[in-house]
């Protein structure tokens, strides 16, 4: 970067514009998290929802999107603020680019990777819940799973994997901004996007054993997404993020193995 850049990156107008940029990310999860008050208020807000409460067995299309759409918009409340570090990292050190001509979308195509990404792991997840309903583990009003050893098998699963090599690698990308950028780093608007999936994808790596506790309180439990949502943001910004994920696995997976036995 040169020294003019590093200049314009500090002035205050280089700030307004980034703290203008990120205002689009910041509206879409305020946003979904609105929305997703809503669909916890109102359960019919969710398309499909009402038939499938009243006949579980009988899952359609439009069902299926609405447990997608649903996963989606929570997820998107859930981790894009989790993901501000990143995503003002990346602004920060597209300035050369933008002084030369890019432009500002190149941050807003990272961003949207970020999303991509984790649609992907919505609609996994929306297949799992449609499943586990249409036979009958898991309660269409609740949005739990009804049997106490299968919950108590995805609360072990995801204490076992706060342990794994995949689990710690994965956060140690989410943990460093700088370090990913700068060994990730692609040009342009399509770059952008490739490298916002990426970090989607570590993202969905080190978190997607957490999301699945969401099948054990209740899907639509305000409480558990908030406490998720936390622990997420502080397992990404403690500098030993290890001292903090091994011992919730601990507690993790005896809490399962009580669940089970």
């Amino acid at each position: 970067m040169t020294d003019g850049a590093k200049a314009s990156t500090g002035s205050p107008s280089s700030v307004a514009r980034l703290a203008l940029v990120t205002t689009g990310p910041i509206a879409i999860a305020i946003g979904s998290w609105i929305y997703l008050g809503v669909m916890i208020a109102d359960m019919s807000a969710i398309p499909g929802m009402s038939a499938m409460m009243m006949n579980p067995a009988m899952l359609d299309p439009l069902q299926l999107f609405g447990l997608f759409l649903m996963w989606a918009i929570m997820m998107a409340a859930m981790m894009l603020p989790t993901a501000a570090p990143m995503i003002i990292a990346y602004a920060r050190m597209q300035m050369v680019d933008r002084n030369n001509g890019a432009g500002w979308m190149p941050v807003f195509m990272f961003s949207g990777g970020y999303v991509v990404a984790w649609a992907g792991f919505s609609l996994v997840a929306a297949v799992m819940q449609a499943g586990l309903t249409e036979f009958s583990a898991m309660s269409p009003m609740m949005m739990k799973v009804a049997a106490g050893p299968i919950a108590g098998t995805i609360v072990i699963i995801t204490g076992i994997y706060q342990f794994t090599p995949l689990k710690q690698s994965c956060l140690r990308q989410c943990q460093s901004p700088i370090s990913f950028l700068m060994t990730r780093w692609k040009n342009g608007s399509r770059g952008a996007l490739r490298m916002g999936l990426s970090h989607g994808l570590f993202c969905v790596g080190c978190c997607w054993a957490l999301m699945g506790l969401l099948f054990v309180t209740g899907i639509m439990n305000t409480g558990w997404i908030i406490a998720i949502t936390a622990y997420v943001l502080i397992e990404k910004i403690v500098p030993s993020p290890q001292r903090l994920s091994k011992p919730i696995g601990a507690v993790l997976i005896a809490a399962g193995l009580w669940m089970v036995f």
